[in-house]
Parts: structure tokens; C-alpha cells; sequence
């Protein structure tokens, strides 16, 4: 029996045996779909007399909004910094493998390089939605170059800029143009910095603070001027003290404006925060941790070297380290990993750690009226996870893209 079609002739979806994250809760009810949106039952319902065209008998999962990783280099031996013919054929390959991990938008992200990098690399990928053959890309990360020597981490020396004029004639210079770019992270001590803050937030660009040595002060005024995340909080950056919290402050700083979060990224992957940092992370400022993979090419692959950017990388255990050095260079994480590993290491809740994945990125980037949350009319971009979190299914657009074999 067909649904009601006064609407739309698009099918009906009724996920069953579920228990859905809506309201920071999980609520035991169905999730219906139609068009790729979420729709609201009682419309439905009572203003269509519609019911389902099909049910999805979810065996009791977690419902969840798809997971959001906004600073990933790569992985699969992919490399977003490694300017070819095809860079669109390798964000294709890892859109397509992280599928299995929950995720369902990302943002490709490219550290320190030449300008020609830049100028070769951005122009060939575009911002689009994902589907079955992979996650959705949001825009680039640009990670770089304008960043300090002092807390270069993995960023190869040579390549870093300062702002000569704080105009735009500095970014295209470096990047060319900023079409589908959303986000850059910079060092805001750097002088003219503030008036770059001020023209990215400007263009719709969420602005991030790191590899800096900024001291707290330094670090508000960039908030005041726009910016609006952390990149990797603890790491390249300067120790908390308590004399000068430095960006670390952030997370409890009262000149921070009226109705503004800051955000901080947090790679919850075991090696690059303890634990205890993690938890007084997420105790001091819960609502503003967004999980991030920051995961190179080595991701999902064998021990060894391996290429990030103008460096090679060495893959020891767990740990990803600039090759000759112990200085760690991004991580080999999945951001199902990461949704357990914070759930495990700070004590937090299960709704907590699946909404550091999904919600606060979305927030973060301006999209959350979309993505990020389950509300009615929002994207339905799914996944669904057993009680200890281990992703089973995931969705885009209602639509089933990746299932894990029972």
C-alpha cells in the first residue's frame, strides 16, 4: 500500500528497534525519512494521513548523526598534501574507506606547504555532498602556512609565511583563491594577524588558533576579532601555567563574546593527549570538543615511512612520528577510535562523546542546521553504533552507504 503523495513521491523510510540522539538524550523512537531529510512524524502523520514505504529494523542501535572530521591529511595512503594529477581521485578513495568509521562529511586538510601546492591542490576538489561513494567533503582545512617556527610540530620550516600587509593579497598569494575553503588555522601573535581573522570570518572561513606561541591575551583578541577553534588543543602550543594560561585559557576565559563558543579540537587517540589532560579538557568546557582524527596517509596501513606533505613520516605501533625524530606528526586514528576513546578516558556519556563527533564539528563550521543532529528537516546522515560504540551502519541521505558484515 503506497504512502500518502500529496507532498512528495519520494519513499518513505522508518527506522525501527532504535534509540535515536536527539535533544543531547537518547530517545527510544522511530526516525523517519524522506527526500535525504529527516521528517517530522506528527506532520506526517496528521497533516499527510502518510505512513512508511519501507522499515529499517535498526536490532536496538544507537542512532546517531553521522560523524564530522574536520582536520584529516589523509589516510589509506593517500596524501592531501601531495599536489597530482588527480587530487580529487585520492579524496574520493578516502572519502570512500572512512565510510566504515561513521563518517559522513570532512574536511580535507593540507599542513605547510609552497604556494604551488596550493595553487595545484585546492582548484580540483570541490564541495559536495556524499552519497554511496563516499562522505561528503565540506571544504578544505588549510593548516598552515602562517604559523610559528617556535611550535612548527611536523610543518616543514621552509615553507611557513608571516602576514607582510594583514590584506587579502597575503592569503592568494599563498593559496590562490579561497573557494571552498573552511577553514585555516594560524598563529595569532603573528603581527597583522587580527585583520586576517577578521576578512576569513568575514568570507564564511571558521578561523583556528595553533602551532603558537600566543599567550591568553593574544588568544582573546583573535576570538574577539572572529576566530573560533582550537586546532589540537595541547599540542603546538604553549604549556598551560597559570600565570598565562595561553590559548589553553581559552576554555575558561569570561572575554569570550555574548552567544560565542570556542571550539577546540581534541585527537582522542591515546598518544597525543593523557588522558587526565582530557578530562580536565572536557570537564572546564564540554560543549565546545570536537574529536578530530588529524590522521595522515599512514592511516590504515602497515608500519613504516610514509609521505605527509614536504616530510616523511615514520609509523611505529600507534604512534606517527616525523621520520629520525620522536616529534609526533599527526595520528593513525579513526574517529570511531577516538568516539570510544573519549568516552572511555574522561568518563563523559555516550551522548557526549557521539555529539563531540557530530554535533559541536557541525556548530563549529555554521552548518549545524543541516548536519550534526537529527532534528526535523535536517540531512539524514546517519550512523548507527552498538552500545560500546563499534559503528555498524552508516548512512547519507537516508540512503544505507557502508554496513559492517555481521
Amino acid at each position: 500500500m503506497p504512502s500518502n503523495k500529496s507532498v512528495s513521491d519520494a519513499p518513505i523510510s522508518q527506522f525501527i528497534n532504535c534509540r535515536i540522539l536527539r535533544g543531547h538524550t537518547l530517545q527510544r523512537e522511530d526516525l523517519w525519512v524522506r527526500d535525504g531529510k529527516i521528517l517530522d512524524p506528527e506532520k506526517l502523520f496528521f497533516d499527510e494521513q502518510g505512513f512508511a514505504d519501507r522499515r529499517v529494523d535498526c536490532g536496538g542501535s544507537i542512532v546517531a548523526p553521522g560523524f564530522i572530521d574536520v582536520q584529516i591529511n589523509g589516510g589509506y595512503g593517500v596524501d592531501f598534501s601531495q599536489p597530482t594529477e588527480d587530487v580529487a581521485a585520492g579524496v574520493s578513495l578516502v572519502a570512500k574507506k572512512v565510510l566504515e568509521h561513521g563518517v559522513t562529511s570532512f574536511c580535507p586538510t593540507l599542513v605547510t606547504s609552497p604556494p604551488a601546492v596550493y595553487h595545484q591542490v585546492l582548484p580540483q576538489v570541490q564541495v559536495h555532498d556524499g552519497g554511496p561513494d563516499g562522505a561528503g567533503v565540506l571544504g578544505f582545512h588549510l593548516e598552515g602556512p602562517f604559523i610559528s617556527p617556535e611550535k612548527k610540530g611536523a610543518h616543514p620550516e621552509r615553507y611557513l609565511r608571516t602576514f607582510r600587509s594583514g590584506g587579502m593579497e597575503d592569503l592568494t598569494e599563498v593559496y590562490g583563491g579561497l573557494d571552498g575553503v573552511a577553514m585555516v588555522t594560524l598563529a595569532p601573535e603573528l603581527p597583522h594577524s587580527q585583520s586576517v581573522v577578521r576578512m576569513l570570518c568575514q568570507k564564511g572561513i571558521a578561523v583556528s588558533l595553533g602551532h603558537s606561541v600566543a599567550n591568553l591575551s593574544q588568544a582573546e583578541d583573535a576570538v574577539q576579532h572572529g576566530a573560533s577553534f582550537i586546532t589540537h588543543l595541547f599540542n603546538a602550543m604553549l604549556p598551560f601555567h597559570h600565570r598565562d594560561p595561553g590559548i589553553v585559557g581559552l576554555l575558561t576565559s569570561d572575554r569570550i563574546p555574548a552567544g560565542r563558543t570556542v571550539f577546540y579540537g581534541m585527537i582522542a587517540d591515546g598518544i597525543h593527549t593523557n588522558p587526565a589532560a582530557l578530562r580536565i579538557a572536557h570537564r572546564a568546557h564540554p560543549a565546545g570538543l570536537v574529536l578530530v582524527t588529524d590522521a595522515i596517509a599512514a592511516m590504515g596501513l602497515h608500519p613504516g615511512r610514509h609521505p605527509l606533505g614536504q616530510q616523511v613520516i615514520e609509523i611505529q605501533g600507534l604512534h606517527a612520528y616525523v621520520s629520525g625524530t620522536k616529534t609526533l606528526s599527526g595520528s593513525i586514528a579513526t574517529m570511531d577510535m577516538c568516539v570510544r576513546h573519549l568516552k572511555q578516558a574522561s568518563g563523559c556519556s555516550v551522548e557526549e562523546a557521539l555529539e563531540a563527533a557530530s554535533l559541536h564539528p557541525a556548530q563549529l563550521l555554521g552548518i549545524s542546521q543541516k548536519k550534526g543532529n537529527l532534528d526535523y528537516g535536517a540531512d539524514a546522515d546517519l550512523v548507527l553504533v552498538d552500545d560500546a560504540l563499534r559503528v555498524r551502519t552508516t548512512y547519507i541521505s537516508g540512503e544505507e552507504v557502508w554496513r559492517r558484515d555481521a
